[in-house]
């Protein structure tokens, strides 16, 4: 399977209508180079600009959701198409779309940790509560969003609900570049499941962007990863590599904390 990382820069100075026309764009150049094309978290706006979170919010079938709805349909490809500020009556939620190569919608995830500690998305946003997979031919993907990436029981969780790999869009800063490496391969080891981690470029409100995309496969291993400025990175995956190395090495079968119990007939 190939998957393309589309690392796009966002510039403050660049309109939201542009940007979310060369995003349409830089997917469609994906055509016949890959099956998977990723985006990274809230391209639209910046993760770090707050003040623009309402006034660029949409609802679900808005504005991003027609431009990636085409761009997947135009490109035959699977597009996990980022995330974008969703608009639900008086609430924000900080929300990944996932279209199939026909331009339906395949899945929709509300990024569930929200990061700002009492500012910003962790006040701003609420919080969504419904762990997401998505199938995608020979493979079971679970959608994280960026600071999602610190809280290990949701991988595991997803791991539960059958994922093979991850996907986590994110708009991760500079500042903290070696814990986005680092998380990135401890998900892909502990669960034994590619891990494809697709950020931003650019400074937008002031805050540098870290890049540096990255796929690592299921024992760890780096297979891919972007330089710090705008790029598209393109990895070709083997969809029974994550079986097989949980045949291999099946550390997976001696979880004892946290493992789900089966309930007993009759059990309430």
């Amino acid at each position: 399977m190939r998957a393309s990382l589309i690392q796009i820069a966002v510039d403050p100075d660049e309109p939201v209508a542009d940007r979310r026309a060369r995003a349409a764009r830089l997917v469609r150049e994906e055509r016949g180079a890959a099956d998977l094309v990723v985006l990274p978290e809230l391209w639209p706006v910046g993760a770090f600009a707050a003040d623009l979170f309402g006034p660029e919010s949409e609802p679900l079938h808005g504005p991003t959701y027609d431009a990636m709805a085409a761009a997947a349909r135009d490109a035959e490809v699977w597009l996990h198409a980022g995330s974008f500020v969703e608009a639900v009556g008086g609430a924000l939620y900080n929300t990944s779309l996932v279209f199939s190569p026909d331009g339906e919608l395949a899945a929709s995830y509300r990024k569930i940790h929200r990061f700002g500690f009492d500012k910003g998305e962790a006040v701003l946003m609420a919080a969504g509560e419904d762990l997401v997979t998505f199938d995608l031919p020979h493979l079971t993907v679970g959608v994280g969003t960026c600071y999602d990436l610190r809280f290990p029981e949701l991988f595991r969780g997803l791991v539960d609900a059958g994922a093979e790999a991850f996907v986590v869009p994110a708009g991760w800063p500079a500042a903290r570049r070696g814990h986005w490496r680092l998380l990135a391969r401890a998900r892909a080891v502990e669960n034994q499941a590619y891990v494809l981690a697709c950020g931003t470029a650019g400074t937008h409100a002031g805050v540098e962007q870290a890049g540096h995309s990255l796929v690592v496969d299921p024992w760890g291993e780096i297979l891919a990863e972007a330089g710090p400025d705008e790029e598209v990175l393109r990895v070709v995956l083997d969809p029974a590599k994550p079986a097989a190395i949980r045949e291999e090495f099946p550390a997976l079968k001696d979880r004892v904390l946290g493992v789900p119990v089966p309930r007993r007939a009759g059990a309430r």
